[in-house]
Parts: C-alpha cells; structure tokens; sequence
C-alpha cells in the first residue's frame, strides 16, 4: 500500500510540474526570420513550433525554457521555395526535422527586460546564445518577445553554390513573439 501512494504522491508531483510550465500557444505566438537576398529583405515564418517556458518573476533562479521549431513548415509564401529550403544545402529536413532553443538560464534585466542564456540547434550544429527578451504578463498570461542575429553559414543554412553572401546575406533576424498561459 505504501508503495501505491508513494507511486501516486509521484505522479501527482510530476503533473503539478507539467501543469505549473508555460505551454507555448502557438495559435497566439509567432516565430519569424528575415534576410536579404540580393539586397531585398525577405520575411519567412515556421509555422509549427512548441515549447515550454517555466517563469516566475518571484523566482527566475529556477526559470527554464525550450522551443522546439519544425523545419519542415518554414514558410517562404511559394510552395516550391518551401519544397526548395528543406533539401540537404539548407535545412536538411530529413535528417535534422526540428532547431531548437534551450536555455541554462534566464535572468531579470529590469521588471520588463530578461536575458536568456542557452543553446541554439540548428542542423545539428549547436551554439551558445544570448537572447534579450521583452517581458509582459497579466492575470492570464505571459508574453515572450524580442530578436536574436545569427549567421547562417555557421549552421550551414546554404551550402554548396548557396554559400556566395553577395546573393544572400549571411545575417539572418529570427524574431519572436511568445505566449504562454500563467
């Protein structure tokens, strides 16, 4: 009998967790990237993506979060650029279907500013970022936003003939708008 409760308190203690973690909604949030080709700015959005994020101003020490985007719903607005991003000189969607954002810390800037600190993954190369973000909150939920600058040549974004910048620039802007319930 002992073990049965001791089994239940776990699994109480465990869907307590999960319910206390910010479930991104992904209906009301958006993950964007912007870059130049041929000196025109290009906007794009994935339009699957998940993720949870664990924030509590009162206790940021504990605060955690991921995003997990699907690369294979990067829309370009033309079916054949999207057929055209998937393949292996981009994102190699075969073998590298999800990029993704952990953090190993989040850290109160000012009472609407955070810095996260994790790791960004992307066709399975990974890099140590820091991530500025815009804080919000109300009694319903908490909003996620602001930008990160990457190069896409260090995640190979481009391979091949596709590593010239003069015909597509290297920076790309991923923006974000993230929203969770409290």
């Amino acid at each position: 009998m002992k073990i049965i409760k001791l089994f239940a308190a776990i699994i109480f203690s465990a869907n307590a967790l999960i319910a206390n973690a910010g479930a991104i909604d992904a209906s009301k949030s958006s993950v964007t990237a912007t870059f130049k080709q041929l000196g025109v700015a290009v906007d794009t959005k994935f339009k699957t993506f998940s993720g949870q994020i664990d924030f509590d101003a009162a206790n940021a020490a504990t605060a955690k979060a991921q995003l997990v985007l699907q690369v294979a719903s990067f829309d370009m607005g033309d079916a054949e650029y999207n057929k055209e991003v998937q393949k292996k000189e981009w994102f190699n969607a075969a073998q590298f279907p999800q990029a993704t954002f952990v953090t190993t810390a989040i850290k109160p800037i000012s009472a609407n500013k955070l810095q996260a600190q994790g790791k960004l993954t992307i066709k399975g190369k990974s890099l140590d970022v820091n991530v500025p973000i815009d804080f919000k909150q109300d009694a319903k939920t908490q909003t996620f936003s602001g930008s990160l600058l990457i190069k896409r040549l260090y995640f190979n974004i481009g391979e091949g003939e596709w590593k010239d910048t003069d015909t597509l620039a290297d920076d790309i802007i991923i923006k974000f708008n993230i929203i969770t319930d409290r």
